[in-house]
């Protein structure tokens, strides 16, 4: 699927055949938004931009130099965009290429900060120019939603410690659940990383319009503190990680505590059944109620022995 955005009488249309683009100048055109296009679509737009785009183990690289190139005509970047599933993310490569200003983008599903933007665009075509402000436009909403994400994942960290507090289902299913926040965090991390340093590597060039430096500007110090609320997650799980194993840890050590309490208990009236057990004579054996006897000893080392323990406060 193809989607071309250009302009006519001062809005921004939009076609979606391939075949649009002989007709096309190329300071018309804004964006071309590839979107797990044919062969005859990519083929349309690498002869109209008169270079070659980016396959996707190209765009899936992690090196710098894949990430992020720049030619004399034409600059190539690759990010990851996130995408949130029932219980892990997943993230998409997304590469994207700009020659003469405009921008073309290379995508294989379908995502939420795509759509947003191109009914903006047909509503406001004021705000983009040319391909370099949709593409930072692009960037932008998707540190919103990465934000938003972050956000979310916050409100289950919260839930989570409200579980603990009130000591709801601590077990080996919950610990694996925060484990797999743990992951998500990480993801979450490595994808506004990633998106810094794509920022980063585009600032260095000269040919983005100097007009956008505020926004790259305001875009790293919004990326920075995603960072670290990302940081202050990871860290809030490892201390509820820890709480939770402490509280494993406390009630396997109570129930041992009760099992070894349960064995000395018995340990004096067990010495007392084990002597008059065996086949000899023993003091009182002969009685007529010795059985009677004999329970009462039992009975009374029992107490002696909870007694003791009672009074050093082992119990």
């Amino acid at each position: 699927m193809i989607d071309i955005f250009y302009r006519e009488n001062g809005k921004i249309l939009v076609s979606q055949a391939e075949t649009f683009l002989g007709g096309l100048q190329r300071e018309n055109v804004v964006w071309i938004d590839l979107f797990a296009p044919s062969g005859e679509e990519k083929r349309a737009t690498e002869m109209f931009l008169g270079t070659e785009i980016q396959s996707r183990a190209q765009a899936e690289e992690i090196e710098s130099s894949s990430r992020f190139r720049e030619t004399d005509t034409a600059l190539f970047a690759n990010t990851n965009f996130l995408l949130p599933g029932p219980e892990e993310y997943s993230m998409e490569a997304v590469s994207f290429t700009i020659v003469d200003n405009v921008l073309t983008t290379l995508r294989d599903v379908p995502l939420r900060s795509f759509t947003e933007l191109q009914r903006k665009m047909v509503a406001i075509p004021r705000l983009f120019p040319n391909g370099y402000w949709v593409f930072v436009s692009i960037l932008d909403q998707r540190v919103d939603l990465d934000a938003d994400m972050i956000e979310l994942l916050s409100k289950e960290i919260a839930q989570y410690s409200k579980r603990i507090n009130q000591q709801e289902d601590i077990n080996e299913e919950f610990l694996l659940d925060i484990n797999q926040l743990q992951e998500n965090t990480m993801i979450i991390r490595e994808n506004i990383v990633d998106k810094q340093r794509l920022i980063t590597n585009l600032m260095k060039s000269d040919k983005y319009p100097a007009e956008l430096e505020p926004r790259f500007n305001v875009l790293q110090q919004d990326i920075a503190s995603l960072i670290n609320h990302s940081n202050f997650s990871f860290e809030r799980l490892e201390y509820l990680q820890d709480t939770v194993v402490g509280l494993i840890n406390l009630d396997q050590n109570r129930i041992m505590k009760i099992f070894t309490l349960i064995s000395l208990l018995l340990m004096p009236p067990t010495l007392v059944a084990s002597f008059y057990g065996m086949n000899v004579a023993l003091p009182l054996s002969q009685l007529r109620f010795a059985w009677l006897i004999i329970i009462g000893i039992m009975v009374v080392s029992l107490g002696i022995v909870l007694y003791v323990f009672k009074r050093r406060k082992m119990l």
